[in-house]
């Protein structure tokens, strides 16, 4: 398949918003001081993923009657919700997530924001909820980022953002909810992988499916990642770190990780990456690694990849590499890749390596961003 811009990739490349074009959007209502300078630093000197928050949140309510409204800057804290409310019966949710870096002369930047609005309206069609204006999106982004930024850390680090939305309509009745929830929270974050850049084993799944055809496998929902969860945990107690997911109609090709892309790098300068079937989320890591692998003069084949050809190829040596992809990580080597039925090693390539230098140095603001994937917040 020719590497052709999809509707996402399509809808985000025509956004020329700036930071200053989108803030202001969301109504301050802090009534609470936030943490110290001497308890930030010590939260920055120790990263952690995903388990300290900032100060404030981004909060906005949908009413079927008079759509968005009640835009607002809050102290981060708890919600209050019914125990009847729409999400913890029918699951209507979906999210994303980003990150912000501060580069050397302590600007704020993020990347492909408007990749991430774009994905989020697609999840919420297929979810039945209600779409974002972009510039609400970025906004909340502008806004959080700018009210938090003492807690972004040096790089490597990243200030992780989670925006997600929820039905919060309490009732019991299977049909969409009248009334969303939009919120974004930001977490101070380290490396994904507690060993960061070093392969990863993965253990490919015979007995569970992430998603399947005409499901909602493209969308970014909470049902998708939680079908990973029990595959992950056996995974782990077979001692390894991730779990690849196989088609669900044939059981025969690739698909994913629990949450991220996968890519397999070919002896003879070939590239190859499963092919968007609406089973798997459209990664903007992915469609970034597909650009800039073309820059380079390699076409990504786009394709079915059949497990057992695979196999057969990394034991041939026709496979150099192979490496997933995505926001938290970024890229990640594999280097084993096993099942019930056999167990083979990877190399750790140059390509992987290339690929993962490249895209960090445009995020960290060290090598030119000639496709204008960085967004500057302040």
């Amino acid at each position: 398949m020719a590497n052709e811009a999809s509707a996402i990739e399509t809808a985000a490349a025509a956004l020329t918003l700036r930071a200053d074009d989108v803030a202001g959007r969301f109504e301050v209502a802090s009534t609470k001081p936030g943490r110290n300078e001497a308890d930030i630093a010590q939260i920055l000197a120790d990263l952690k993923f995903g388990t300290v928050f900032t100060d404030h949140m981004v909060h906005m309510t949908w009413r079927l009657q008079d759509g968005w409204g009640e835009c607002r800057l809050e102290d981060y804290g708890d919600l209050s919700l019914s125990p009847a409310a729409s999400v913890l019966h029918y699951g209507q949710e979906i999210f994303e997530g980003l990150k912000a870096y501060r580069h050397a002369d302590g600007s704020l930047w993020t990347f492909r924001p408007g990749f991430n609005a774009v994905r989020m309206n697609a999840s919420a069609r297929r979810m039945a909820m209600p779409q974002l204006e972009v510039e609400d999106f970025l906004g909340s982004i502008v806004d959080l980022v700018r009210a938090d930024a003492a807690y972004v850390p040096e790089l490597p680090g990243a200030l992780y953002l989670r925006p997600f939305m929820f039905a919060s309509e309490a009732f019991l009745g299977v049909r969409p909810s009248h009334r969303f929830e939009y919120l974004l929270i930001a977490s101070p974050v380290g490396a994904y992988f507690a060993n960061g850049f070093t392969p990863v084993s993965i253990w490919v799944s015979r007995t569970y499916h992430r998603a399947g055809p005409g499901g909602t496998g493209a969308a970014k929902t909470a049902g998708n990642y939680a079908s990973s969860l029990l595959p992950q945990q056996e995974a782990a107690a077979k001692g390894f770190e991730q779990v690849c997911f196989l088609d669900a109609r044939d059981e025969v090709n690739l698909e994913e990780l629990g949450g991220m892309n996968v890519f397999v790098v070919y002896s003879d300068g070939r590239v190859a990456t499963p092919r968007l079937t609406g089973s798997i989320l459209e990664g903007g890591t992915r469609s970034a690694i597909i650009q800039l692998l073309a820059d380079g003069g390699i076409a990504v084949e786009q394709t079915a990849i059949p497990l057992s050809e695979l196999i057969a190829d990394i034991e041939s040596g026709a496979v150099s590499e192979v490496f997933a992809c995505g926001t938290a990580a970024v890229v990640t080597p594999i280097g084993r890749l096993a099942s019930d039925d056999f167990d083979v090693s990877v190399p750790f390539g140059e390509m992987t390596a290339s690929i993962h230098e490249r895209l960090t140095a445009i995020q960290a603001g060290d090598a030119e961003d000639t496709h204008g994937w960085m967004f500057r917040i302040s």
